[in-house]
């Protein structure tokens, strides 16, 4: 696996694989590599010849009093977790790299970054799609590989591809939970023990949607207050929302169907984790859930 830290010597390399007749995959992430990040760079492997992950933490997309500083970050160890997946370079630059003296271009996305995150971490998700631009420009890959957990990321940035003709395809990869349900995060490692335990009021929160649709119930409402219920049952705890929409428009509904999806974020102790959940009939894979999302949000949530 070769590591990379400069534009010029990526772009290089892209241009390589290329000429060679190679497809190319990219995974982006900001490192403190989780199981999470490595199921996305063996899908990577599963769809192309060759695979570049980004190891960047975008100051940009951080606002202030935010985690910048404190943010994970272990170069060595990331790239020993990479070592045995046939990863084919890690690209890892600094702030500088990516945003030399003078740079003051950024992209402003439309109504999907408004809600939910956009509201919570004002300017979030322009750094989000600005870095995420150039990644694409720098490495033109044929496939990019996101986390579902990132939902709103994941359709801001699909919604980006298609407004601007961008030639990527996306491919949208399951959650990836602990054996108790908690999500996988590189936020996790700021969790002390009581507080781990209470993070899992996130994922009980989503499970209790999902229970209460199974059981026959598709008033948004009633859900939404049976959701507030987990949390307020655990004082560690402080949600900033929990809301079940219609992944179009990232809308609240008021009946519930397949393909809506319920999220939550919180605070846990100082740690701010998020999650979902798309809700689906018993038995559909995480993989079905997800395309049913997208479908759903192709198709205006009708």
């Amino acid at each position: 696996m070769r590591l990379i830290t400069t534009v010029h010597e990526m772009k290089s390399v892209a241009r390589e694989i290329r000429a060679q007749g190679k497809s190319l995959a990219l995974v982006p992430t900001m490192g403190a590599l989780h199981e999470g990040h490595l199921s996305l760079a063996r899908r990577a492997r599963r769809e192309c010849d060759a695979v570049v992950v980004s190891i960047f933490v975008n100051p940009t997309q951080f606002g202030p009093g935010e985690d910048f500083t404190r943010y994970p970050r272990n170069l060595e160890q990331d790239l020993d977790l990479l070592a045995p997946l046939q990863v084919d370079a890690a690209f890892a630059p600094g702030a500088t790299e990516i945003y030399p003296q003078g740079f003051d271009t950024f992209i402003e996305p439309g109504a999907l970054a408004a809600p939910l995150e956009g509201a919570a971490r004002p300017g979030h998700f322009s750094g989000v799609a600005t870095v995420v631009v150039k990644l694409f420009n720098i490495v033109r890959p044929d496939v990019a590989c996101f986390g579902q957990k990132d939902f709103q990321q994941a359709l801001l940035i699909r919604h980006l591809v298609g407004d601007l003709n961008l030639d990527v395809r996306l491919a949208i990869c399951p959650i990836v939970r602990e054996p108790d349900g908690l999500a996988q995060s590189s936020r996790n490692a700021y969790l002390d023990a009581e507080d781990r335990r209470a993070a899992l009021a996130l994922y009980r929160s989503l499970r209790r949607a999902q229970e209460l649709v199974d059981a026959g119930e598709t008033e948004a409402r009633l859900i939404v207050e049976e959701m507030g219920k987990v949390f307020a049952a655990e004082p560690r705890v402080t949600p900033d929302y929990a809301v079940v929409v219609e992944p179009a428009r990232l809308s609240p509904v008021q009946r519930i169907t397949p393909g809506c999806v319920a999220l939550v974020a919180a605070r846990v102790g100082s740690t701010r984790l998020i999650d979902n959940w798309i809700i689906a009939p018993p038995g559909t894979s995480d993989d079905e859930r997800i395309q049913l999302a997208l479908e759903r949000s192709c198709s205006g949530g009708l």
